[in-house]
């Protein structure tokens, strides 16, 4: 079945028909460029250049949702969703041709929090942030938490949609993990829960990537139990104090650490930075340290003690005594200039390749490198349980760049860094296929096959490029959903999961 041809005029019309004022955002609305913006995290695309949304859909209530579904599928016009605004690629609100109208429907103004102590629940919508979520959490009760990321700008709707990993996760695994009902909108404009949608389509929502099986407005959150006192360090460990030899066994002792601690490592200049979550009192975690870890020097007077939201804080902002309510701040226009790029290890990587890393963080434009630990509940899951299917590795490593200079040199000198050491690590990380997370978006891995129109026969068949690495097996089982609940492909964009015909 082909979607229906591209009619923009009619597209604004039946929007306006069917959502108030206030709500549709045309490029002719004096405030479309800070509606726009407002969400954008990465400069990179915000240029003249870059191909925008023809209409923002700033919905407060599902029904708008519903609307520019509806609308869109009778009009030709795709529809992409943007929670916060964090994909890497900026996929949630721009294009890479200009050829292709779209639309985006802008959920950040569904944020509402809703939590119930006694169950252990919260009801979250997608436009929310981790941080706004962190603090409804935290403001209702001191002894529970959420195991999902460290960036409290992060929208839920995108993060959840991912898998979802943070500091909590060799506890509790992945946020995706404790996701136990949704409310989404479908490619026919229906508003369904968890036994609307039926289990194969619950399954690829957590997990298969945002934009691709409909928009979720609402999640259902299983919350955990967090203790009342939580320990953090972090430690420097410059490259002529045994950086490399410290590394080396990081890889042996951080995957197999009791549950309760995380330590991960931030590779940068010519140190390492060394950081943990510890779910208990600090005697417990330097005595750990001391026992499987001494080469590292974890002292009582690296620890400090304090609440699960502190530590929150902590790490979102990089220190200790910030109010709680800095984790309600959105965030400000972008400032600066990104690209990533991520893999998977399975088995520890070699002292000397550690020791010639160091000189890449010495060349002009150097990013760092973060190595986030698995094991514990990771280990646990089946790679099969959600589309999520990176359990068993030993870590992940994220490649990341920023700058602020604008102009294509320092955009190619920074990224050129970034795709350079990825390949230099090619030998030591996963294989066949060399494994990516979602949540990282990456396009160096491939678009989809015409994603301007309807696809192809063998969409599929390409798409295996990016989706092997992303989902591994279950990029396949996620393309049969794909064709089950959306045949049209009316949810599409350059990496979106196309459907197996």
């Amino acid at each position: 079945m082909a979607t229906a041809p591209t009619n923009t005029t009619g597209f604004v019309s039946c929007l306006t028909d069917h959502i108030p004022p206030g709500i549709v955002y045309t490029q002719a609305s004096d405030s479309y460029p800070s509606v726009l913006e407002f969400s954008i995290k990465n400069l990179r695309f915000v240029t003249p250049a870059t191909p925008t949304p023809l209409v923002i859909i700033k919905a407060t209530n599902a029904s708008h949702v519903q609307a520019a579904v509806l609308c869109g599928v009778a009009h030709g016009v795709r529809v992409r969703p943007r929670s916060g605004g964090h994909d890497y690629e900026g996929l949630s609100y721009r294009s890479i041709d200009a050829a292709c109208p779209f639309s985006v429907v802008d959920l950040a103004a569904l944020r509402a929090i809703r939590v119930d102590v006694k169950k252990k629940l919260a009801w979250v919508d997608s436009g929310a942030t981790l941080g706004e979520l962190y603090y409804g959490i935290a403001n209702k009760s001191a002894r529970l938490g959420f195991p999902a990321g460290i960036g409290p700008t992060v929208g839920a709707g995108g993060h959840f949609s991912g898998g979802g990993f943070g500091l909590m996760m060799r506890k509790h695994g992945l946020a995706a993990d404790h996701v136990i009902d949704a409310v989404m909108v479908d490619a026919e404009g229906r508003l369904l829960d968890r036994a609307g949608m039926g289990e194969d389509h619950f399954w690829a929502i957590r997990g298969g990537g945002g934009g691709s099986f409909g928009i979720v407005v609402s999640w259902k959150l299983q919350l955990v139990r967090v203790p009342a006192t939580v320990t953090v360090f972090t430690v420097h460990r410059p490259r002529n104090r045994s950086a490399s030899d410290l590394l080396t066994k990081w890889q042996h002792v951080a995957p197999a650490l009791p549950r309760d601690v995380i330590l991960r490592v931030v590779v940068q200049n010519q140190e390492a930075q060394f950081e943990s979550l510890y779910l208990g009192r600090r005697t417990a975690v330097v005595a750990t340290m001391a026992r499987v870890f001494p080469e590292l020097g974890v002292t009582h007077e690296d620890c400090i003690e304090m609440s699960w939201i502190e530590s929150v804080l902590y790490f979102a902002f990089y220190g200790t005594g910030k109010p709680a309510a800095l984790l309600l701040d959105r965030g400000t226009k972008p400032d600066r200039y990104f690209k990533a790029k991520s893999d998977f290890v399975h088995q520890p990587i070699p002292r000397h390749a550690w020791e010639s890393t160091w000189s890449w963080f010495l060349k002009d434009g150097a990013g760092l490198l973060i190595l986030d630990p698995y094991g514990g509940q990771m280990g646990r899951v089946a790679p099969s349980a959600t589309p999520f299917p990176h359990r068993r590795a030993l870590y992940n490593v994220q490649y990341y760049g920023f700058w602020w200079d604008n102009g294509t040199e320092a955009s190619e000198k920074h990224m050129g860094w970034i795709r350079d050491l990825h390949q230099e690590m090619e030998p030591y990380v996963s294989k066949n296929p060399r494994g990516a997370y979602v949540n990282y978006r990456d396009l160096d891995l491939g678009v989809n096959d015409d994603y301007c129109s309807n696809g192809t026969e063998n969409g599929y068949v390409k798409a295996r490029a990016w989706g092997e690495p992303y989902f591994k097996a279950n990029f396949e089982r996620l393309a049969a959903v794909k064709a089950m609940v959306d045949p049209r492909d009316f949810f599409r964009n350059e990496q979106s999961i196309p459907p197996l015909r």
